[in-house]
């Protein structure tokens, strides 16, 4: 066994890689651009060494550097993780020619699945459903509307080096097929160097499945059931869980078979994973083949019970994989959710800055449990159920612009489907995320929507319910009367505490009235007032009788005001909800979340709520004549001069976050007044960029 590794990556994935090797007793290096010098990952390893400057181009992507850092440490296997190098052709054979170890497939074996059109030839020859489609390089545009044709639309125009979204189009009819074929190849040639494109049979309604599979150096291959891949947004996986809610026994085992035939056919050797496409009628088609470990690696790992990153190593090493295809197990369910560090009320756009409070749920289970005595069979020993959080971040770091948005995955392993939404739902009312936004809100709608709940959904759920766009709208609790108890609630415990502050005048004593009026501000700028009555509060066990409108809801809670967390029952039901003071916007505000549903509730007593009525809604400021930054990030363009006239929908400038260029446009026709940042400036979220005369 290898006493030694480098971590080929960062975030989360290097100190998930971290924890298993420390399990195994290998030492660890952690390799560091300028911006990661005070990461995660960097503090858990062993050993570190730097690798260059903050874009990936010049630290991550550069495999002359890691390799250095390997040989100048004494380690003797890289584990690539996930993106950056990990399905680099060129990278694992010059780990391997350099007398290392690449803790994944051998180099030939990404190369045969690296190429879409050569992967489908050759999924075809080794006895893999195939999707229907032309699956050499297309000439021209004329030539691509003849072949759709002869598929018969839909469509989808794909590159043949594409990925992440990128260089993909789907076309309903000869028009659509035209203008996407040039986009694709215009697209690919523009992110990959390659325009090569290609058509396939769009499959309507389809679901995203895949098929983990293992393999070791002595030709034992097997597959470790499937994952539900299927909440997409933007061909980016949002939910992924295991087993799948759609798929038979029967399309379980044929599409296991087809993919364990597959890496079979590339002398697979490692972790890895087979995609495919799956119709209604569960008919599916090879999509693509993986040559890593994926993101949600874990799902797999709770409802087997194995640690495939230990798996990994251990092929790696040359050793047989310790189970048989009879061995596998399907325990119990399991969901991830990928929490981002975006906005999804701005569109989703990047959020970067320092983590001012960072808590995620407790975790009762582990990445990397210890095997069993005398195991080296991988197995984890994690209790039916329970949470687990995959992270590289911490309290008090930094969001870097340069890297994906991802910040953790959050993972619940439940006995049943509705055991792990539950649970789900229960864990991101417990994840404190504070300086930045994130996505949290969003992954509450997605698991409360009935179509979710039921599995009935597909790769275009999101397109299709949230289509313009997520507001807080689309996260309307269940029972709004609830969180207008809670602020009331909270509102009384700090009355209580307040009451036992010394020194207080006779006669001026702070006092406990129970009627009080929670006021809550409305979308349309109204204030809307709800009469509560706080009845039978009892300070020693932190419990009251609250009636909103005639209803009653019995609050028991002993959590510390000040603290942003609030766990306790509401008439015997659990709950966990996030309350605190709103902020300097509004001081005298509580902000209480709950089920991604969040209320800002000002608490007065009844003649300070009469007063507040007569105040006249101050309007928000007028500002239409900026334009905005919509997120943070590095102002890399500003295409206008003062004086400009513009057009509505004309380019006026280009902000950069987290690997992604972001074009802002003019909303209407006009005139380019004062320019009020500069190029190359890092710009904050709503900063003004420029005015308008």
């Amino acid at each position: 066994m290898f006493k030694k590794i480098l971590i080929a990556n960062r975030g989360e994935i290097a100190c998930r890689v971290i924890k298993t090797a420390r399990k195994m007793g290998i030492a660890t290096v952690a390799v560091y651009s300028e911006a990661d010098r005070d990461a995660r990952h960097v503090e858990l390893a062993d050993e570190s060494v730097l690798i260059g400057p903050a874009p990936s181009r010049e630290s991550y992507l550069v495999a002359d550097r890691i390799i250095a850092a390997a040989k100048s440490t004494g380690a003797e296997a890289i584990h690539p993780g996930y993106g950056f190098l990990s399905e680099n052709e060129d990278f694992a054979r010059r780990v391997e020619e350099e007398g290392l170890v690449f803790i994944g497939p051998k180099h030939y074996s990404i190369a045969a699945m690296g190429d879409k059109i050569a992967s489908k030839k050759l999924a075809k020859e080794a006895g893999v459903s195939t999707i229907p489609g032309w699956n050499d390089a297309i000439e021209s545009a004329e030539r691509a509307v003849q072949i759709a044709r002869d598929i018969g639309y839909p469509v989808m125009i794909k590159a043949s080096a594409g990925g992440g979204g990128k260089g993909l189009r789907v076309a309903f009819n000869d028009k659509e097929a035209l203008e996407g074929f040039t986009s694709c190849r215009n697209e690919a040639r523009a992110s990959f160097g390659d325009d090569r494109v290609f058509i396939e049979k769009f499959v309507e309604q389809p679901r995203h499945i895949e098929i983990q599979v293992l393999g070791d150096a002595h030709g034992h291959l097997l597959y470790l059931n499937e994952r539900e891949c299927s909440i997409q947004r933007r061909h980016q996986k949002v939910i992924e869980e295991a087993p799948s809610p759609f798929i038979s026994d029967d399309t379980r085992r044929a599409m296991g078979e087809q993919a364990v035939a597959l890496a079979r056919a590339v002398k697979y050797q490692s972790a890895g994973t087979v995609e495919f496409v799956v119709g209604r009628d569960q008919s599916f088609y090879f999509l693509e083949m993986n040559t890593r470990l994926q993101v949600e690696h874990p799902v797999t790992e709770c409802i087997t019970g194995l640690d495939l990153v230990e798996l990994m190593i251990r092929v790696a090493a040359g050793e047989k994989l310790p189970l048989t295809q009879a061995d596998v197990k399907r325990d119990g369910w399991a969901i991830e959710c990928r929490i981002n560090a975006e906005d999804p009320f701005r569109n989703f756009l990047p959020s970067t800055g320092r983590l001012v409070r960072f808590v995620p749920p407790p975790a009762t289970m582990e990445a990397a449990a210890p095997v069993p005595s005398g195991g080296g069979d991988g197995r984890s020993q994690n209790a039916p159920g329970g949470v687990r959080v995959d992270t590289g971040v911490y309290e008090g770091g930094e969001i870097p612009m340069h890297y994906d948005s991802m910040i953790a995955k959050l993972i619940v392993h439940g006995r049943s489907r509705a055991e792990a939404i539950a649970r789900m739902r229960e864990a991101l009312n417990a994840f404190v995320i504070r300086g930045i936004s994130s996505n949290v809100p969003f992954q509450a709608a997605l698991l409360a929507h009935p179509k979710f709940v039921s599995g009935e959904f597909h790769t275009g759920f999101i397109a299709e319910h949230y289509g313009k766009g997520f507001s807080s709208s689309d996260v309307a609790h269940e029972d709004p009367m609830f969180l207008v108890a809670l602020a009331a609630f909270v509102r009384r415990k700090a009355r209580e505490r307040a009451s036992g502050i010394s020194g207080q005048l006779e006669g001026h004593r702070v006092r406990h009235a129970p009627d009080l009026v929670v006021v809550v501000p409305g979308r349309d700028g109204a204030h809307h007032h709800h009469p509560v009555r706080v009845e039978q509060f009892e300070p020693v066990s932190g419990q009251a009788d609250v009636v909103v409108d005639g209803r009653h809801f019995a609050i028991q809670s002993a959590s510390r005001l000040g603290e942003p967390l609030m766990v306790g029952t509401c008439n015997g039901k659990a709950f966990t909800a996030q309350v605190e003071r709103a902020g300097a916007r509004n001081p005298l505000a509580i902000r209480v979340v709950h089920n991604g549903a969040a209320i800002e509730a000002t608490v007065l007593l009844p003649r300070a709520a009469e007063l507040l009525a007569l105040m006249p809604v101050k309007a928000p400021p007028d500002l239409s004549k900026f334009l905005l930054s919509p997120m943070p990030g590095l102002l890399v363009d500003i295409a206008v001069a003062p004086g400009q006239k513009v057009r509505s929908g004309e380019r006026l400038a280009v902000i950069e976050a987290m690997k992604m260029e972001n074009i802002l446009t003019a909303a209407q026709d006009g005139t380019v007044g004062e320019l009020l940042a500069r190029k190359g400036e890092s710009v904050a979220v709503d900063q003004p960029i420029l005015s308008f005369a």
